[in-house]
């Protein structure tokens, strides 16, 4: 996750009746409240890699911005990771869905080999229709996720042997 999107996120918390907001990767994890005064309280637990590279708070950030070490994983792989395979992720919070019609065949299924660019599934968020491409080459080993099933940020969705 970027400055950008953290930004986005505070911009749609200010223009909506949303309060809370919560996401984890890979050992980073970020928690929104929109405090009584209607300003957002960023909480940001970094792992020992910071995937901004300073974990200097952000300067949107209005109130205070706690930030607690928390413990890495088993060294090599992050956990569940396998070596050998990757996992398309979710980029959003939304509904997954295999196909772009309940008619129409899957994007990618088992099996399916996939290039960087391949479209593997859409997510709808907020009425929009997102493609969802698979940012790595491989052939797909397991589909993560039920279609119309709700999807969170950063949720594995497939399971894909490298190339």
């Amino acid at each position: 996750m970027d400055l950008k999107q953290i930004k986005q996120i505070i911009d749609l918390m200010k223009r909506s009746d949303l309060t809370e907001f919560e996401v984890e990767e890979e050992g980073f994890k970020i928690k929104i409240k929109r405090a009584a005064g209607d300003q957002p309280v960023i909480t940001s637990i970094p792992s020992t890699i910071h995937p901004f590279g300073n974990p200097a708070p952000v300067a949107e950030a209005p109130k205070a911005v706690a930030v607690t070490p928390v413990t890495p994983t088993a060294p090599g792989f992050p956990a569940g990771e396998e070596a050998g395979f990757a996992y398309v992720k979710s980029p959003m919070v939304g509904t997954f869905y295999r196909s772009p019609s309940p008619d129409s065949p899957a994007f990618a299924d088992v099996s399916t080999k996939v290039e960087e660019k391949s479209v593997v599934c859409i997510i709808e968020a907020m009425k929009i229709m997102n493609e969802i491409q698979a940012e790595i080459k491989g052939t797909v080993v397991e589909v993560l996720v039920e279609n119309g099933q709700p999807v969170e940020y950063g949720q594995r969705l497939f399971k894909v042997k490298s190339a």
